[in-house]
């Protein structure tokens, strides 16, 4: 589960979470983050986005993707997943409570699996990385965006120190979790980067 810090701040931006100048700057890293995955995945008939927040993401891959069957949200913030079952706007969404380290999905059961600026929150991000190589088909592919450096220096501050925050430390959770065919695609600014990442068929 994430810090009980971390799910109380989201429930108190959940409201307001697409407004202001916050809001726009999480637009734009989600647009390119649905970018990067649909370049990967140009027609995956069931996606997943872990730590889904408001749904931002998932509601404009349904506005891309006609031809998908079901687009699935989960967060650990209980009005993140209020706001987003009620921005919806279309009965192939679906938002549910859950976390990364416990995904409640069969196995295989997606073709796209993207998370948005969530990564850096799991506790367990080893376990989080694993459990979305588990429901990922074989071919289906991960697109994480996230606070990722090219070097160690400015991930050393706060209290996320040992989290994976640079691209070596990324690579390695994901490799370890099966997944290869491993490209890093720019993202917002210097310090959030996308990358994707494949189960092996």
């Amino acid at each position: 589960m994430p810090s009980d810090r971390d799910v109380g701040a989201f429930n108190d931006r959940a409201p307001g979470y697409e407004s202001g100048w916050r809001g726009h700057l999480h637009h734009e890293i989600a647009d390119r983050t649905v970018g990067v995955a649909l370049a990967c995945v140009p027609a995956p008939r069931r996606v997943l986005d872990v730590g889904c927040g408001s749904g931002y993401a998932l509601r404009q891959l349904a506005g891309r993707l006609p031809g998908a069957l079901e687009l699935s949200g989960i967060d650990a913030a209980p009005q993140m997943v209020e706001v987003a079952g009620r921005l919806a706007g279309d009965e192939r969404l679906k938002f549910a409570l859950g976390t990364a380290e416990r995904l409640p999905f069969p196995d295989a059961a997606f073709d796209l699996v993207i998370s948005t600026t969530s990564f850096d929150h799991w506790a367990g991000q080893a376990a989080g990385i694993a459990e979305c190589g588990r429901v990922l088909a074989p071919g289906g592919y991960l697109v994480l965006t996230d606070l990722f450096s090219a070097w160690l220096a400015p991930t050393l501050t706060g209290d996320r120190r040992a989290k994976a925050r640079t691209r070596g430390r990324a690579t390695r959770l994901l490799t370890a979790a099966g997944l290869g065919d491993l490209r890093w695609h720019r993202g917002y600014a210097m310090i959030i980067s996308t990358v994707s990442a494949v189960r092996a068929p």
